[in-house]
């Protein structure tokens, strides 16, 4: 619903200065050219002069109820906004019998779904026949995957269009135009101008916010970067231990180690710990790096995160999130090997095929007579007492034929294990011929 403010396109006396500086067209959307500059998607819905069903996908302060309020009035749609966050069936069966009767009286409603990620998969099916016949374009906007938030039905019959975090230019934009809006220059030196645009970390809306802090501020004297850090209140970075974010992060982590950056790994650390995120969760994922990515090739990598997740299990924040960096460290700098990992998936795998095969008899256990008389045992030799301490024999069913599962490729540590196995092999292959 507008109120008469909004449809006379003036804003209220004690409006927010985000609120007053809106854009006017899209050509003064800013951040968000990939969509809206010239042979944009969206900018070609509009030179084309019909609009299609759309999500618009990014973080808060993009622009994404902006975009959607001037998309209805570039196309000549009439704009009908709800909130999923206040908005329940009763208010979709409203705005969809409004968006009818204008339909009828040949008015195409443009209805801008804020939140849409938070109606449950009844109600998001509830959209579809009215999107499927035209009565309503729907934009929807959210700061969530749309693959893991909406039902595919409703993904299909739309456009999934993702908004950019604001850069610094399009965020040093914003102030130039605050301060034209305001009629004077924001009381900061240029090393804290561009600390409040970090400070915004991509949010227009929370950059604007701050800027109308600092106008109320006396023009002299011009805060530095220490001042305005006393002025404002830093915000939590942008995370969500159980949405996409999380998985993103994590992945960079994990990514970061395997690929042999400590530094990037160690920033990604701590943009999870800044975030909230629990250590040792972070701390049960290193232990996991250090198995399924560094395996053989260093075996101390996996004692080193064992290590660190007790460390920080008996000392705790902040003291012991160092032990967590020294084991990223570690596990970043280490060789790095799949070979063991690759292994024993590729063991599970024959396992799975083979069913049942018993073990050959040699190695079989023989607490008992009758086992002992059913050859039970018979034959086995006992590596160590060997002459090579290796007897070459047979391990696996008779009647599954040799697999080779752990192949390493010489890094690190597995250089020597690789030089073993070779001289096994080579022992096992002239120990049978004498067999035969």
């Amino acid at each position: 619903m507008t109120d008469l403010f909004e449809a006379s396109g003036i804003h209220p006396p004690d409006a927010p200065l985000a609120d007053r500086l809106r854009p006017a067209t899209l050509d003064e959307v800013v951040g968000q050219d990939h969509l809206l500059g010239e042979g944009g998607p969206i900018r070609r819905m509009i030179e084309a002069g019909r609009l299609g069903s759309m999500i618009l996908w990014g973080p808060p302060g993009t622009g994404k109820t902006t975009i959607a309020r001037l998309l209805a009035k570039a196309a000549g749609y009439q704009y009908q906004q709800i909130s999923a966050v206040f908005s329940g069936v009763a208010d979709l069966k409203k705005a969809f019998e409004q968006a009818r009767v204008r339909r009828a009286a040949g008015q195409s409603t443009l209805l801008f779904v804020d939140e849409i990620h938070r109606f449950n998969r009844a109600q998001q099916d509830g959209f579809l026949p009215f999107v499927e016949e035209g009565v309503v374009t729907l934009v929807g906007a959210t700061t969530e995957n749309p693959s893991f938030e909406l039902n595919g039905a409703l993904l299909s019959r739309s456009q999934v269009f993702v908004l950019k975090r604001l850069d610094d230019a399009a965020l040093d934009q914003l102030l130039i135009r605050a301060e034209a809006q305001e009629g004077q220059s924001l009381p900061l030196t240029p090393e804290a101008r561009q600390a409040l645009t970090a400070l915004a970390d991509g949010d227009g809306r929370y950059l604007l916010t701050m800027a109308e802090t600092l106008f109320a501020l006396p023009p002299e004297p011009l805060l530095d970067v220490q001042a305005l850090a006393g002025t404002l209140q830093r915000r939590a970075p942008a995370y969500d231990k159980s949405r996409e974010e999380h998985y993103n992060l994590i992945s960079a982590l994990h990514k970061s180690v395997r690929g042999s950056d400590p530094d990037a790994a160690l920033y990604w650390l701590a943009r999870m710990l800044n975030g909230g995120e629990d250590p040792l969760y972070l701390a049960r994922r290193i232990v996991r790096m250090a198995v399924e990515d560094i395996g053989e090739a260093d075996p101390l990598s996996i004692m080193v995160a064992n290590a660190a997740k007790d460390t920080y299990d008996f000392l705790g924040s902040p003291e012991g999130e160092l032990a967590l960096a020294q084991a990223v460290v570690h596990l970043a700098t280490a060789p790095k090997s799949v070979a063991v990992y690759e292994a024993f998936k590729d063991a599970k795998r024959a396992a799975a095929e083979t069913g049942s095969l018993m073990p050959p008899a040699h190695i079989r256990n023989a607490p008992t007579k009758l086992m002992k008389q059913l050859g039970y045992g018979k034959g086995y030799q006992y590596d160590p007492s060997t002459e090579e301490g290796f007897s070459g024999a047979n391990f696996f069913p008779d009647e599954m034929e040799r697999r080779t599962f752990y192949k390493p490729k010489g890094e690190g540590h597995e250089e020597k294990i690789k030089g073993r196995l070779e001289r096994w092999a080579k022992m096992r292959a002239e120990l049978q011929r004498d067999r035969e």
